[in-house]
């Protein structure tokens, strides 16, 4: 089957597109895997020793397993 497309620099874009927006999100869910657990305990000692994180979140992001 072959197919005639009009603009072919218009599908590569759109394709880049795609494919460039599936790569972002599967490197911030590896981000997330990736990010080591901190205990309530730890996290106490991080705040006393630096101060408490800032409240400025750019994003927030939840990791659900399917």
């Amino acid at each position: 089957m072959k197919f005639e497309i009009a603009d072919e620099t218009k599908l590569k874009n759109i394709v880049k597109e795609a494919v460039k927006d599936v790569l972002e999100e599967e490197m911030i869910k590896l981000r997330l895997l990736l990010t080591p657990y901190v205990t309530d305990e730890e996290q106490t000692e991080i705040e006393e020793s630096y101060g408490e994180p800032s409240k400025e979140v750019g994003k927030t992001l939840i990791l659900k397993s399917n």
